[in-house]
């Protein structure tokens, strides 16, 4: 029951006099001020009460309000792509939670994945049109079976070509569980996606318990299971989630472990409290 046209980017765009740059070039720019500010990035959290007040927010809903008359066909090389709709993902998110004014977990705000949306380029993309459509290649929701864009959705000629799996460790729906939020440039983005992926599986995402025979998972690699090469939610053969995982344990013993040991794999409980 979203209307659709509802956006968090609704209104007059600013004066263009008001913005010399393109832009996706203002929109990081404006990021990494915010990330300045009130990201705490060592440990995955954002100030939103200090963002409220902030005039680097005010400059970045103004810029968002540009977004109407971008066309996303600019972003010409997979990197540029990349980076532009990860760092929009995670500022809609950011912007999402402090305009539906939640306090302690984004389910307060029923549909809020879908309700939060901006306009871009004349159509609405919401949180999981950009997760789902764009960046995951257009593929399907694990819970919704098909393509996330049906074949005459005009936003389907923006999905990326291929599924970067490392996305998953780059994207924050502003929980607790989420990655470390942090700014994405075109020009670094692979090996900042490597350090994403690393840093996430060896700071809580993956749990090695050799007492009990378990490596516990976050439950990021259940819901996305596909995306590393396993089964749907990660049911039978878990190997190809272990062996995605190995590849970023810095421990010789662990990777061995992992591989060979043959594990019980679990899946750690999610929490959705506000990354605060």
């Amino acid at each position: 029951r979203i209307p659709p046209d509802f956006v968090l980017n609704a209104g007059p765009e600013p004066d263009g006099a008001m913005a010399p740059e393109p832009v996706a070039t203002d929109m990081r720019r404006i990021i990494n001020s915010l990330k300045a500010e009130a990201y705490d990035t060592a440990r995955g959290r954002v100030d939103y009460a200090r963002l409220c007040a902030s005039p680097t927010y005010a400059e970045y809903c103004r810029c968002a309000h540009r977004l109407g008359s971008f066309d996303p066909a600019a972003l010409e090389t997979r990197e540029e792509q990349l980076a532009f709709w990860i760092n929009l993902y995670n500022a809609l998110i950011v912007d999402a939670v402090i305009r539906f004014e939640v306090k302690r977990t984004v389910n307060e705000a029923p549909g809020f994945f879908w309700r939060a949306a901006y306009n871009i380029g004349g159509l609405r993309y919401g949180a999981f049109d950009i997760e789902y459509g764009i960046l995951r290649a257009n593929a399907p929701h694990p819970a919704i079976p098909g393509a996330h864009f049906g074949a005459s959705d005009p936003r389907r000629r923006h999905s990326l070509q291929r599924l970067d799996p490392r996305i998953h460790f780059a994207l924050v729906c502003a929980a607790h569980s989420c990655p470390p939020i942090a700014v994405y440039d075109a020009t670094r983005i692979d090996d900042q996606l490597e350090m994403a992926t690393r840093t996430f599986i060896n700071n809580g995402g993956v749990e090695i318990d050799r007492a009990s025979g378990e490596v516990k998972l976050s439950q990021i690699f259940q819901w996305y299971a596909q995306d590393f090469g396993a089964r749907p939610f990660g049911l039978g053969d878990k190997r190809p989630l272990l062996e995605f995982i190995a590849a970023y344990l810095p421990d010789e013993r662990d990777r061995e472990y992992v591989l060979q040991g043959k594990p019980t794999v679990r899946f750690q409980g999610y929490d959705w409290s506000l990354n605060y």
